[in-house]
């Protein structure tokens, strides 16, 4: 097991943990992800409820949630012909999406603007094709 080296914390043992850190971010980077992260807040649900509370196809429901599960967020058990999905580690994945409400609400629709990550982008830019608001100079 590895120390654990906080994200604020200086020096090469930080470094190393700051891809792991991108990849949560990365698992979390799903709307329909999110979505099912909320509903699991309220406690554990089959596929089935998902899709009927999201309006996703059952399929697109099982793949997030594989997903969710290879990132160690969500765990699933055996319930007769079903499976019952809940969170892992549930208070610290709350704070952490909790936490992320709270910085929304105080940059507003920042986020939602950006040229590399905002609403309507695609894909994860390289370093160098990274842009900049129009109108702001490099590093703004």
């Amino acid at each position: 097991m590895t120390a654990k080296v906080p994200i604020g914390h200086e020096g090469p043992e930080r470094d190393a943990g700051l891809p792991v850190a991108a990849a949560l971010f990365h698992g979390l980077s799903d709307p329909s992800r999110l979505a099912i992260l909320q509903h699991l807040r309220l406690g554990e649900h089959r596929v089935r409820d998902l899709t009927e509370h999201l309006g996703l196809a059952q399929s697109t429901v099982s793949a997030h949630l594989a997903c969710l599960r290879d990132c160690g967020l969500v765990v699933s058990r055996p319930q007769g012909r079903a499976s019952m999905f809940s969170l892992t580690s549930a208070p610290e994945l709350l704070g952490v999406l909790d936490a992320a409400e709270r910085l929304l609400a105080s940059t507003g629709s920042a986020v939602a603007l950006c040229p590399n990550y905002g609403i309507g982008t695609e894909g994860n830019p390289a370093p160098q094709q990274l842009r900049t608001h129009a109108g702001q100079g490099e590093g703004a």
